[in-house]
């Protein structure tokens, strides 16, 4: 598990190659090292369910729904030419009609081996991917099915009785999966969010749960393990610690052990024992590549896509691990296939693994070149959050600023600043004001190195709260501030100013004010309010790109609500301000804050811009908007944007 995954990456190799290898060279038909026992089987069995949870969590169902037509149409074809083609050629290899179904349906799946490739490209929203993230939770889908049909079949148990019990058990098993898990989840995460080993417990809960009531219903656990995965990937932030934790022990614990046990299946002397293993790896390979390519080929033709963004469909949906080794592992535990198919599927893995990131980069450099740019010329966000400067002082509010903060610095490789101030006005200060200082500081710290993010903690004394925080700023460079807010100001804070209205007010970078009154992971909708006269000033378009990396680091949706109040013909294309065709857009006539009130539901993130009064006038430097509508909506969060004048 340690030198094998080292040795292949220093060869440009998938470190899955190397576990693979190093289980078959260990295992009892080689060296004889180790016993594929009990115990190993019992930990590659955690490993599989793990492996297909976090495929089921690098599934979107919004990948579907923004393409869906391009979606549904390539990820039948993928799925059809492969399982038709494959058939055949394993029919002609000698193999039983099942054995050959199911083998086809280990083509017909696909891994995303070379999504890495593309981001660093910069090329994640271009068609063809879309339309190939969506597909890939089609074909993966109806290929773990008709996996759980064979295994069915081969144990005569494929009678009347079984598709009268399945098909209504299974329809509602996944709707009580994808909508029972999330709900749960949401209420779990609301009650217990502050707790993080009971999060990470909760979310192992949930696998081996749903994986074990798929056990009931007669179909195979992986399919529940990649179900709970789609479920509760709705709830788990892409950039959060949680999501490192779960893919940190996934990662480094169990799948290794899953694949070093598949290796160990592997009889590397049945190529001098049997010669026919070359050639059934060799027709193996041969269908599966090209059912592949042609599966590409006719739908991108159809969709009339350039030559390039085809050949990246073919390289990201050749690539064959995780499905595809569930699948036969699942096969090879009831009899249905030997050793000699079991080597011949490991040979292609170890073709495909090679060949998908080769394919992938060397065609997506030339799809949409002026795409194809570093992540900092090609988010004007990035400079914005290299490094986000987080006063910390509550321990109740302070979970939730700080993962809006690790989220916004993650996607920009950025700095996290955790600060906490003392005031000394009155006086010397105590031990317990720097004790709490060095605890809060310490947990900001731990957050941070949870989620991979490079961390600087500030200390700091100062005569004042706000000047603690705006010198702090100015000293670290900081290029953002994240500020707590309760939603409201006092009589004498209007007159007299808080110290959240003098940041405002002093600060020479923008700040988020932000209030979470619910968890930040349980958002559901981003939703950006705005009136017609802001669309057009470059403010806004800033704070449009904040709320689209918000809304895709949160795995929500995101809609704009614009009031118009003037223009009587208002028009407005969502492009101009940076956003997708496919965005949803609500325009309203009317009050604002009444209109935005009536539209906000209890899992919804408002995001606002500020409005800034001066200093000498009696009203909150935030506005009267924002408040007004924090005052009507104490249990919604929200987050005004303000940039310096």
């Amino acid at each position: 598990m340690l030198v094998a995954p080292l040795l292949f990456e220093r060869v440009q190799l998938p470190g899955i190659v190397g576990l693979i290898i190093a289980g078959a060279l260990v295992g009892p038909n080689f060296l004889g090292l180790l016993e594929r026992d009990s115990t190993i089987v019992l930990l590659g069995t955690v490993g599989l369910l793990f492996l297909m949870f976090m495929a089921g969590l690098e599934t979107s169902l919004d990948d579907l729904k923004l393409n869906a037509g391009k979606a549904v149409i390539f990820g039948l074809a993928t799925f059809t030419l492969p399982m038709v083609l494959g058939t055949v050629a394993m029919l002609m290899l000698g193999y039983g009609i099942l054995a050959s179904i199911l083998v086809a349906s280990c083509f017909a799946s696909h891994t995303l081996l070379a999504l890495p490739v593309l981001a660093k490209l910069g090329i994640m929203r271009s068609q063809s991917v879309t339309a190939t993230l969506g597909g890939t939770l089609i074909t993966n889908v109806l290929a773990l099915l008709v996996l759980a049909v064979v295994v069915k079949a081969h144990a005569g148990d494929l009678t009347l009785n079984f598709w009268l019990f399945i098909i209504p058990a299974l329809t509602i098993y996944t709707f009580a999966t994808l909508w029972g898990v999330p709900k749960i989840g949401r209420w779990f995460f609301r009650r217990f969010g502050h707790d993080e080993s009971a999060e990470f417990i909760f979310v192992l809960a949930t696998l081996f749960v749903v994986s074990y009531v798929a056990g009931l219903i007669e179909i195979e656990p992986i399919i529940g393990a990649f179900l709970a995965g789609i479920a509760i990937t709705q709830l788990i932030p892409q950039l959060s610690p949680l999501m490192n934790r779960i893919e940190f022990i996934g990662n480094t614990l169990f799948v290794p052990f899953f694949l070093i046990s598949v290796g160990m299946l592997i009889d590397p002397l049945i190529l001098v024992k049997e010669p026919k293993s070359l050639l059934v790896a060799g027709v193996m390979i041969l269908a599966e590549v090209v059912s592949k390519f042609f599966a590409a080929w006719l739908p991108g033709k159809y969709f009339r896509f350039r030559f390039p963004s085809i050949m990246v469909m073919f390289g990201l949906s050749v690539a064959q691990a995780a499905s595809t080794l569930a699948a036969i592992t699942v096969a090879y535990e009831i009899e249905l296939v030997d050793r000699l198919t079991v080597n011949g599927i490991i040979a292609m893995i170890l073709v495909t693994c090679i060949a998908s990131p080769w394919i992938t980069q060397k065609w997506g450099k030339k799809v949409k070149p002026q795409e194809a740019t570093t992540m900092e010329e090609q988010d004007p966000i990035q400079p914005l959050t290299k490094r986000v400067l987080v006063p910390v002082a509550n321990p109740n509010t302070e979970d939730n600023l700080l993962q809006l903060a690790l989220i916004l610095a993650k996607t920009s490789k950025g700095t996290l600043l955790p600060l906490h101030v003392i005031s000394d006005k009155l006086g010397t200060v105590t031990a317990e004001a720097k004790l709490l200082q060095q605890q809060l500081l310490a947990a900001a710290e731990a957050i941070a190195h949870a989620a991979v993010t490079q961390v600087e903690p500030i200390g700091r004394v100062d005569d004042a709260i706000d000047k603690g925080i705006l010198r702090s700023a100015t000293e670290r460079n900081a290029s953002l501030i994240i500020c707590g807010w309760k939603g409201y100001s006092t009589t004498r804070e209007n007159f007299f100013g808080s110290v959240l209205d003098n940041v405002i007010r002093g600060a020479s970078v923008p700040i988020l004010i932000s209030r979470f009154p619910q968890p930040i992971k349980n958002t559901k909708r981003v939703l950006l309010a705005a009136v017609d006269t802001e669309i057009a000033s470059p403010i806004f378009q800033q704070t449009v790109t904040l709320a689209k990396n918000t809304a895709t680091a949160l795995k929500a949706n995101l809609q704009l609500v614009v009031v118009v109040t003037d223009a009587p013909n208002f028009k407005f294309k969502p492009e101009a301000v940076g956003l997708s065709p496919e965005t949803t857009i609500m325009r309203v006539r009317g009050k604002f804050v009444k209109k935005v009130s009536r539209m906000l539901q209890i899992d919804d993130l408002l995001i606002l811009t500020a409005i800034t009064y001066p200093h000498y006038l009696p009203m909150p430097a935030i506005g009267i908007e924002p408040e007004a509508i924090a005052r009507t909506n104490p249990r919604n969060s929200m987050i005004v944007v303000h940039f310096p004048s």
